[in-house]
């Protein structure tokens, strides 16, 4: 087995707790509607391409011209955006801390985010600053799992695919960082993620 010496966290669903589902409960109190709204009006697929560099006021224009009626909540999708941030998955964090500062590994960060709003993670955050660096799909005007993104990082930070491993909730992003040889892991929990990066043969 190849030893691992670069580790890769996802950020959202990973380390840093968001879900739209704290803002639209406040706004859309009947849940028929708000699953309506968050899957046929704003939807996922339709946040993701702004990690991909679409602009908060063009995604947001575009859609109040498709849907009028819905205007004042897809203008809160980004008007509340900060909302949606539900704090830092602690268990994870405690996982990130046992690499920091470790001389046997280095420690990225592959993300889709809005180069609009990962400035307030930033301010949020403070562990982000611990990465030795961090590609974000907004700046990079693609995203996860198209394999551009995850190209950028290999060679902005010299990484040997067979020696990396990538942590993401979402396993379309895992599967494609395996096509490029980079080993997997399906972020569930913590524990699955100390046990799978053991599995590997990280020293954690």
């Amino acid at each position: 087995m190849t030893k691992i010496k670069t580790i890769i966290f996802d950020l959202g669903g990973v380390l840093i707790d968001w879900n739209p589902e704290y803002v639209f409960k406040k706004i859309i109190p009947d849940p028929e509607w708000r699953a309506h709204f968050l899957e046929h009006i704003c939807p996922y697929s339709w946040n993701v391409e702004q990690d991909a560099g679409r602009t908060f006021e063009e995604a947001t224009n575009t859609k109040v011209a498709e849907f009028p009626e819905w205007e004042t909540e897809i203008r809160s999708y980004y008007g509340r955006w900060e909302e949606m941030l539900g704090g830092v998955i602690q268990p994870t964090e405690d996982v990130l801390k046992k690499f920091i500062d470790n001389p046997l590994y280095q420690v990225l960060a592959l993300t889709n985010w809005s180069h609009e709003s990962f400035p307030v993670a930033l301010r949020l955050y403070d562990f982000l600053g611990w990465f030795e660096g961090i590609v974000v799909s907004g700046d990079e005007k693609t995203r996860k799992p198209f394999l551009p993104i995850y190209q950028i990082l290999l060679e902005r930070y010299n990484v040997e695919p067979t020696s990396a491993v990538f942590i993401d909730d979402s396993f379309p992003n895992i599967e494609a960082a395996r096509s490029l040889g980079i080993h997997g892991i399906h972020f569930q929990s913590a524990a699955q993620l100390v046990a799978d990066l053991k599995s590997l043969g990280v020293e954690i």
